[in-house]
């Protein structure tokens, strides 16, 4: 939803480039292989999501002079980059763990559901020419994105060694759209 003022030139750069990202994150989501195994599923499909929180945290990097901000964007680069890795390593474990087609049913449709809400609440998020509160409406719905697809995977079997990651994702991203709502509140 744009604002009723034209955008300026930094501001259409900044939006152009997220919107760039979230088609690749919604893409390489939608994309992804799916397999028998629920753990495997997961990880493929979040792989792009935290890629694209990474992206979305750089381009933000370039404009913010908000030092708040900065400091979250700078966690997510961080955290998430170490996520992917996590993830990447335990791929090949938790890929043999194999899922009932009732759990994979129910499992897949839950997530498709959850992405589609995400990717519309990214798509529509307002625009307007504070980039620091663009941010924060895109990134908001991202996070809580993560947290139900994480809830959804730990209601069916899944890889024990990955237990720890998704609640890490969950705790993680709670705690960054509390951080992240208050800026918005408090305007910095």
């Amino acid at each position: 939803m744009p604002c009723s003022q034209p955008f300026s030139d930094v501001t259409q750069k900044y939006l152009c480039r997220f919107r760039e990202i979230l088609e690749n994150m919604m893409t390489g989501m939608t994309e992804a292989e799916i397999t028998d195994s629920l753990s495997h599923n997961f990880i493929v499909q979040m792989i792009p999501h935290h890629r694209a929180a990474i992206e979305m945290s750089q381009n933000l990097l370039q404009y913010t002079i908000l030092l708040p901000l900065q400091k979250i964007a700078q966690e997510i680069i961080k955290e998430q980059t170490e996520s992917i890795q996590h993830m990447r390593e335990m791929l090949p474990c938790c890929s043999r763990q194999a899922n009932s087609q009732q759990d994979l049913c129910l499992y897949e449709k839950n997530s498709r559901q959850i992405a589609h809400n995400m990717f519309s609440q990214m798509k529509n998020a307002r625009s307007c020419n504070d980039i620091n509160a663009n941010f924060i409406r895109e990134m908001i719905p991202h996070h809580e994105g993560a947290i139900r697809l994480s809830i959804n995977a730990l209601r069916y079997p899944i890889c024990p060694e990955f237990l720890p990651v998704l609640q890490s994702i969950v705790k993680s991203q709670e705690r960054g759209i509390r951080r992240m709502k208050r800026l918005l509140r408090h305007g910095g």
